[in-house]
């Protein structure tokens, strides 16, 4: 009889910002051989218990290699990545029958066209979705989670509002909208559960081939900028000066401020779009979310604020606060 879990894994990204926490709760879970797809001159750092095959992007035959006997590859890359890395990547899991990919998500529901369109991230996931199908060979798994949380609300007064050197918010509108949003742990655990699941189900209960071609929507916080701030005020024991901004005029600021050559315009766009009234901050209301189905932990909203809090005040201490 075929074994009905997949147990070989290979991760690209496995030390970055959402890959490490994945790369941890997989190793933590201990059901698959993990293997982390890497450069030889990367300088990440790769938990321990994880088999490292290095790969050159301009020889795809390294890719195939390494991805020789994988059943399931997960891509994490920054947006600096070059644009083609994704595509060498499907092309090789294909090439080596690789039977799913998690491809580069990880954040808003590309499933609303018009978000997908105004923030400019929506085209990129729809021709990953396309190359795979169009292949043949594998099957896509989106993982939509919304903005990281504690990335969002202490990195930049650019993404959430939130500008910790000055202790102020600037609430787009009312700061009353609400959106999903997903801790970097949280989005480690989901995967893990989601590659735990059988391939097929002999009970009815949920299994991998249900995603097949699909996205799985997990969400931490359904949270407005309010609700975010009323935690902030109480994890730090301090007011915060409130300021406020058309959500539509902010997005039209971050759109000229993108085409004028400033990347800085690329990340206030991203942000207030999805603050948009009914925009797709909030895809719970449409698609539910699939937390019950991975038996993933309800989180406690002032824990991962404090993470945030931490993360700001490690930032300004090393001059990288707002740097990245």
């Amino acid at each position: 009889m075929a074994p009905n879990h997949v147990s070989k894994v290979a991760i690209v990204g496995a030390g970055g910002s959402v890959g490490k926490y994945i790369t941890e709760e997989l190793v933590k879970a201990g059901k698959h051989q993990l293997t982390a797809l890497t450069r030889p001159n990367s300088t990440n750092k790769i938990p321990t218990g994880v088999d490292i095959k290095h790969v050159d992007y301009e020889d795809p035959s390294t890719l195939v290699e390494a991805l020789k006997g994988i059943e399931v590859l997960i891509i994490t890359m920054a947006v600096t990545a070059p644009p083609d890395t994704q595509k060498k990547l499907i092309e090789a899991a294909a090439a080596a029958n690789v039977n799913f990919v998690l491809y580069n998500s990880w954040g808003l529901a590309v499933e609303y066209t018009d978000l997908g369109k105004d923030t400019y991230i929506g085209p990129a996931q729809y021709a990953a979705r396309e190359a795979i199908e169009k292949l043949g060979k594998s099957a896509w798994i989106g993982v939509t989670c919304g903005f990281w949380y504690e990335f969002s609300l202490g990195g930049s007064g650019l993404r959430y509002g939130f500008d910790f050197l000055s202790k102020s918010v600037t609430l787009y509108d009312e700061g009353t909208v609400p959106m999903n949003t997903s801790t970097w742990p949280q989005c480690g655990r989901a995967v893990a559960k989601l590659l735990a699941l059988p391939l097929q189900s002999d009970n009815g209960g949920p299994c991998l081939n249900d995603f097949k071609n699909k996205s799985v929507f997990i969400s931490s916080f359904k949270v407005s900028q309010t609700d975010m701030l009323e935690s902030v005020e109480r994890v730090t024991g301090e007011k915060w000066e409130v300021k406020y901004q058309p959500v539509k005029e902010r997005y039209a600021e971050g759109v000229k401020e993108l085409q004028s050559g400033n990347r800085d315009g690329f990340t206030k766009l991203l942000y207030s779009r999805a603050f948009y009234p009914n925009g797709g901050g909030d895809y719970e209301k449409d698609f539910g979310l699939h937390n019950d189905v991975l038996g993933l932990p309800v989180e406690d909203l002032d824990e991962a604020t404090g993470a945030a809090v931490a993360m700001a005040k490690n930032d300004i201490a090393d001059g990288r606060y707002g740097h990245y």
